[in-house]
């Protein structure tokens, strides 16, 4: 198979292999002959295109040629171009197919109960600075206490999570910092936390904790470093303390519909929406069906495929709320004079995405078929179970810190390009293709690319849930392996 028909609407195939010059390529009972090289997952023209008519992916419009295009001719950025505009009026039209919660399946794994009921899926002590001048000692701390969790058999690791704010911020842009941290302080994967601030900051530990409320002092401490002699060797005493309570807390059999994952790309390609993202989808749906709850974010790229979770919101209100997620971000770009569909990158240029409407038609897979049944704000904690939307920007480290911040236990990142990438909590990176997945083992999880290969979507979904179910239960990921943890923050505005 040279080249994939999507849906049977679509005037484009996508090519899974490098095709030549002059290579005729079959499809269904049809044959077709390549005009020009093509590489593999690019667009190649089922029949001649003529100038201003949509080009047809996935069933839908993802732009329009801009010359006439003969069929077996390359269809990419040179003569295709985006049909986005600017801010939408939206009317809810209630899809009436989708994806219903069963109720509970009878999968568990293996998390950590804690003393107010939440679970989570690593036991971990986490050192969180206020602001970026004690980065460094929160690493110090951190490194240094590395050689106590021999004995702690139940604790899974210390790790500081530095960022560069905390200073100076004014408005929602301070608010917005704080209040991330704040979620990663409630984290069910944090066994124990230490706060770690320097004293003179705007984001202080009395402000911290009077917007922080109501936290358990012998899970969560606070030090600041300017009213110690030695802030090394007094966050050492406490980070001990910390340990100790953390590894009061065991392994135990878990119903997955305790569990939250968050849904991000990154680094697409061409396959992204028929490979990786689907099967992302089809796991999202079998989880809400065992009760379980999974966050769509990356606003930015739902532009172009908004009104396909438009029309899954659960009632008017979601669907309102939906509305003014996608417009809100529209407006944000206009306040910093950029254009909405300044998207794709050029990284997913190159492994076949043209346009943006391109990309978020893919990007969207990731949510299945199920109802949203709720939208977040940045910020916000996921509250209803099921699918739900989360505001957040395509910025890879920003987005995935954000889906943490709402709760997700663990991250679900599709790649066609392969990243590295690790946040606060585990990172799954999910290989469009079968050639990445062998080339960068490294950094790889999932090799989504078995789908290409024959292996039906229900069996690879089986053998994906299985693998999370082993993730949740403790197996590392390989971002995990090579210490990528990193948090990112958005920098919002100065709103007063």
């Amino acid at each position: 198979m040279a080249i994939l028909v999507i849906h049977e609407r679509d005037n484009v195939a996508v090519t899974i292999s490098d095709i030549k010059k002059g290579e005729k390529v079959a499809y269904g009972s049809s044959e077709l002959t390549a005009l020009e090289n093509i590489d593999k997952g690019h667009k190649i023209a089922l029949r001649d295109i003529e100038a201003g008519e949509n080009v047809i992916k996935y069933g839908f419009a993802i732009g329009k040629t801009n010359t006439p295009v003969k069929a077996g001719q390359w269809l990419h950025t040179h003569n295709v171009k985006t049909n986005l505009g600017e801010v939408l009026d939206y009317q809810y039209s209630p899809d009436p197919v989708y994806h219903e919660v069963s109720g509970q399946c009878g999968k568990t794994f293996r998390g950590y109960r804690r003393d107010d009921g939440t679970v989570g899926i690593r036991n971990e002590v986490w050192i969180i600075p206020t602001v970026s001048c004690v980065n460094r000692a929160a690493q110090l701390i951190a490194k240094t206490a590395q050689a106590d969790l021999a004995a702690l058999p139940n604790v899974d690791g210390i790790y500081e999570f530095t960022h560069p704010y905390g200073c100076s911020q004014l408005g929602d842009d301070h608010r917005t910092t704080r209040q991330i941290l704040i979620d990663l302080v409630n984290h069910p994967n944090a066994g124990a936390v230490l706060v770690l601030g320097l004293g003179c900051e705007n984001n202080n530990i009395p402000e911290f904790k009077a917007a922080l409320g109501e936290y358990d002092p012998e899970r969560v401490k606070f030090l600041i470093a300017q009213e110690v002699e030695d802030e090394i060797a007094t966050g050492l005493a406490l980070t001990e303390e910390l340990l100790q309570h953390a590894n009061r807390y065991s392994r135990t059999e878990c119903p997955v519909s305790e569990l939250v994952v968050g849904l991000k790309c990154g680094g697409s390609d061409g396959f992204s929406g028929i490979t990786a993202n689907p099967l992302v989808g089809s796991f999202s749906d079998v989880l809400i069906g065992c009760g379980g709850s999974t966050v769509l974010t990356e606003v930015p790229e739902m532009f172009g495929a908004e009104t396909i979770l438009m029309n899954r919101a659960r009632d008017e209100q979601v669907f309102d709320k939906t509305v003014k997620l996608i417009n809100d971000f529209k407006q944000y770009f206009k306040f910093h004079n950029q254009p909405v569909y300044e998207n794709p990158s050029p990284g997913n240029k190159k492994g076949g995405i043209t346009t943006l409407e391109d990309k978020s038609l893919g990007c969207t897979q990731k949510g299945g078929r199920s109802t949203v049944v709720d939208v977040l704000d940045y910020g916000e904690r996921v509250s209803i179970k099921g699918l739900n939307l989360l505001n957040g920007p395509g910025n890879d480290a920003v987005a995935c810190t954000v889906l943490a911040a709402s709760g997700c236990h663990m991250v679900l990142f599709t790649t066609g390009r392969g990243t590295p990438l690790g946040t606060a909590v585990p990172t799954i990176k999910v290989a469009t293709n079968s050639d990445l997945f062998q080339h960068k083992q490294n950094w790889m999880d999932f090799d989504a690319g078995q789908l290409l290969a024959g292996k039906t979507m229900a069996d690879v979904t089986d053998e994906f849930f299985d693998y999370i179910i082993a993730v949740a239960s403790g197996q590392e990921t390989k971002a995990e392996k090579m210490g990528f943890r990193e948090i990112a923050i958005f920098k919002t505005g100065v709103t007063l």
